[in-house]
């Protein structure tokens, strides 16, 4: 049997985190520590894997439960390697050192299972677009993988030079920026989108930090329901996950 798909073999790294491709994560575990993975990411493992549900303190439940910023993570534990990925998105390995991480839920594939996160308030106006009123903030030393839809952009931030972003665009930035929440409109008209622009709320970072952005204002849908029927089980017609969810839209 022969066909150019055999090309696309297991990448061979001495890295613990290696891209097995642009969308797909290899994670080499040793039996020495887990990694926190995405519920249901896990595409393909060989070795000795197991997979368990991820204890939370209650803190982090009470946090969770009260802001609505959810990640749901499983521990995958043993010696062997695990392939993760989540909806053809593109993966990005992150290095969390003593700046820290504030990242939308949505966007975190896997972290060190010793790194610390919480849930944090970004802004005190509620019913944001974007990011929304809360964010995890990641502490520690480790590693943290990342999806965005499509290529991002990595803006460095410094002291006297600021940057702006849309707010649905923005995926993460250092924890030690200051953030500002804000619309260049009208107050009358603050709660709608900037007059015939299209655009809306945006985020401003100071400091010394970077902003990762991505060419995506939509959050990928990682919630989305599966409609009723024989066809909605095969995500066909309009009862499908794609009819169901329409204008989600996700980099392929």
């Amino acid at each position: 049997m022969q066909s150019p798909l055999f090309g696309h073999t297991e990448v061979q790294s001495q890295e613990r985190y290696a891209l097995q491709n642009d969308k797909m994560l290899r994670v080499a575990l040793t039996g020495h520590e887990d990694v926190l993975a995405r519920k249901g990411s896990m595409v393909a493992y060989q070795g000795m894997i197991e997979f368990d549900g991820e204890y939370l303190s209650r803190q982090q439940q009470h946090a969770q439960w009260w802001t609505g910023e959810v990640i749901d993570l499983m521990r995958c534990s043993g010696q062997g390697t695990v392939y993760l990925a989540n909806l053809a998105q593109s993966v990005h390995i992150m290095e969390v050192d003593f700046q820290g991480l504030t990242v939308d839920s949505s966007y975190v594939l896997a972290m060190d299972s010793h790194l610390h996160w919480d849930v944090i308030s970004v802004d005190s106006q509620y019913g944001i677009s974007g990011s929304g009123k809360y964010n995890l903030v990641i502490t520690g030393q480790g590693k943290v993988a990342l999806m965005t839809s499509g290529q991002p952009l990595m803006m460095q931030v410094t002291p006297d030079k600021y940057v702006s972003a849309d707010s649905d665009a923005v995926v993460a930035w250092s924890t030690s920026l200051q953030v500002q929440l804000q619309a260049q409109t009208s107050s009358s008209g603050v709660w709608r989108r900037r007059g015939s622009t299209g655009e809306g709320w945006e985020l401003s970072f100071m400091g010394e930090g970077y902003a990762l952005v991505q060419p995506s204002e939509l959050l990928p849908p990682q919630g989305a329901e599966i409609g009723q029927g024989l066809r909605a089980q095969y995500g066909m017609g309009n009862q499908g996950a794609r009819g169901v969810n329409q204008g989600q839209g996700w980099g392929y």
